[in-house]
Parts: C-alpha cells; structure tokens; sequence
C-alpha cells in the first residue's frame, strides 16, 4: 500500500495468533505477518544506525513472537511491545503501510499465513 496523504490507520486488530490487520481511513485494511513486523523493527538495537544494515538475527526470533501491547505514538506511528521483550522499534504509519502483505500490496499477490 502506497500511503497518501491524509490516510491514517483507524484501527488495529488480531486475525489468529500470527496475523496483525491495520484499518486505514480510505477503507483498505492491511494485514501483517507478525514475525515479519518483528523482524523489521526499525530499533537502533535491530538495524545498525550508520550503514542501515540489519543487525537482527532471524533465528533469534521465536516462529510464535506476538505482540503483548500496541501503542500509538504521536499522530505518526505505533510501538509494539514483543513477546520476546523487545519493545522500543516505532514503526511509523508509512513503513506500516510499506510492510503490508496484502493481496492488493504484493506483487504476487501474497497472503498472510
């Protein structure tokens, strides 16, 4: 999903244990694989702050992470807090909107699991 201007998410919610669906306010609702989201947290902790080179190691993170609590932050993005501890990646409205896996957003036309 390619985010305009003006579209925000409205609401967030749980489809099973593995998928994070965003509502945005032009109707579109995306889904995420958790894991995925995780994997991409954007954390000075996660992603080396001079080269931008991702610095989490995959098989350090469990097939089963999920979210324990979202936060909004701002009027820009959300933080989640992991179930593996981990909790200080923002993820702004536009990487969420980037990240989605959605049909309509892939170009394979991919779902979530």
């Amino acid at each position: 999903m390619e985010l305009r201007d003006g579209v925000v998410p409205t609401g967030l919610g749980q489809d099973g244990p593995s998928v994070l669906t965003v509502r945005w306010s032009d109707g579109h609702e995306g889904r995420h694989r958790v894991r995925d989201l995780r994997l991409a947290c954007p954390c000075a902790q996660c992603v080396d702050e001079w080269t931008g080179e991702r610095t989490l190691d995959p098989a350090t993170v469990a097939e089963d992470v999920r979210p324990v609590s979202i936060d909004p932050v701002g009027r820009y993005g959300i933080q989640i807090e992991w179930s593996d501890g981990h909790a200080t990646g923002i993820y702004t409205f536009e990487t969420l909107a980037t990240l989605c896996s959605c049909a309509p957003c892939t170009p394979e036309g991919g779902t979530p699991a």
